[in-house]
């Protein structure tokens, strides 16, 4: 598990895309709709937050 470290770009794209999760649920879970892309978006959402959280960020060096 040492070497699993990802690079800022990785880090970032997936933070940003998290955040687009996180707006799509809000938006279904708002207009009650299905409830499969309630949890579509939310599993995606904290899938790449758990993954930014949990494995470290490469320094640039």
């Amino acid at each position: 598990m040492q070497d699993l470290i990802l690079s800022p770009f990785v880090a970032t794209s997936l933070f940003v895309l998290a955040c687009f999760a996180g707006f799509q649920y809000r938006r279904v879970w708002v207009n009650e709709g299905p409830r499969w892309k309630l949890w579509l978006f939310g599993i995606l959402a904290g899938v790449c937050l758990a993954i930014v959280a949990f494995i470290p960020v490469a320094a640039n060096s």
